[in-house]
């Protein structure tokens, strides 16, 4: 029978393990051909060597440690340490050695992918609870604090003053509003970017006209010298988040203020083709160069360098973001006579 020692046998000569036999001073005097296949030395440069030679700085005492301790009479299971390639790289190496009389017979496995998987894993982990961090200090450490801001300057308006104090407390109270809305807006961001996209709560909804009609009031409200349309003409119902669906219908309104005629009015309307519930919001005004309308759904680009998009370029990202989350794409097209753009939803998964 042939023993795991003789370097004529089958197994060492094409085991994908490095084998070998270490002598009491250290020195491999034989080793298989997996030694140059994996770490490139050829046996006759390993016999002019001692086994530290071999060795990652950092793993040189612990591994010495371990050769005293065999030569005590003790087996050494599993134990890791990086030897050095011949190019100056080093591989993880994860041995069982076992002395026999006065050598020690040895086998190792190369374990340096399941090393940098194993760290890839923890990086990944690592990462995800960043992920959360972030969107907790978001969502809390910061919604808190302007929270509280807003209550007092609410409070505080409701004493006697004068109308400049008055005007002052409706700024700030102007300002919390919009930061509110910012951190919405970024904390969707952070859900996208970081944490496999922007959560949706589908369910049937039977009107949505209504809330798109209180989203049109709310912007009708903030700027009341333009003039808003709509057209609604979809009256089924449909699986969808409705409150995300007027989150993206107010963030195209927004982004049609923004950049539109502001002589001429806004159009929203709502209508079903090809099997689809459209959402679209029409404006006029000049039209978007090719080149930036192929990058209006990314973020933090703007339609226009001198105005800003809901102040990072938000706005069209998120939107294209809850339109992706109800199976359904948004797209934008432009020329001489407007902008439009359109939401499509299949109402397959509304049968």
């Amino acid at each position: 029978m042939t023993s795991f020692g003789d370097t004529q046998s089958l197994t060492w000569q094409v085991s994908p393990d490095l084998l070998g036999i270490v002598n009491q001073e250290g020195v491999f005097v034989e080793t298989n051909p997996a030694w140059q296949a994996v770490l490139g030395w050829t046996e006759a440069e390993i016999r002019s060597m001692v086994f530290t030679d071999f060795l990652h700085p950092d793993d040189i005492d612990r591994t010495l440690a371990l050769f005293s301790s065999m030569k005590a009479g003790e087996s050494a299971l599993h134990f890791e340490n990086r030897y050095r390639c011949k190019d100056g790289s080093y591989r993880w190496l994860s041995w069982v050695a076992v002395p026999e009389e006065n050598i020690f017979v040895c086998s190792a496995r190369d374990v340096t992918r399941d090393k940098e998987n194993a760290r890839a894993l923890q990086s990944s982990e690592d990462e995800a609870i960043l992920r959360e961090q972030f969107i907790a200090i978001l969502g809390h450490d910061l919604r808190n604090p302007l929270a509280a801001i807003g209550s007092a300057v609410r409070i505080a308006s409701r004493q006697p003053h004068d109308e400049k104090i008055a005007a002052m407390f409706a700024a700030v109270d102007g300002s919390a509003d919009r930061m509110a809305k910012l951190i919405d807006s970024i904390m969707d961001f952070a859900r996208a970017r970081l944490g496999g996209g922007i959560p949706v709560n589908l369910r049937p909804v039977e009107n949505l006209n209504d809330g798109f009609e209180n989203v049109v009031d709310e912007i009708r409200l903030a700027h009341p010298e333009r003039l808003i349309q709509t057209v609604f003409e979809f009256d089924n119902g449909l699986i969808c988040d409705a409150p995300r669906l007027d989150q993206l219908l107010s963030n195209l309104v927004a982004n049609a203020v923004t950049h539109g005629s502001r002589d001429k009015p806004i159009v929203v309307a709502t209508f079903e083709e090809n099997d689809c519930f459209v959402l679209s919001v029409t404006n006029s005004g000049k039209r978007i160069p090719k080149e930036t309308l192929s990058n209006l759904f990314k973020p933090f680009e703007r339609a226009d360098e001198t105005d800003s998009l809901q102040g990072l370029g938000l706005g069209l990202y998120i939107a294209d973001q809850i339109a992706r989350a109800h199976s359904g794409k948004i797209a934008a097209t432009s020329n001489e006579t407007g902008t439009v753009f359109r939401l499509d939803i299949p109402l397959e998964q509304n049968s």
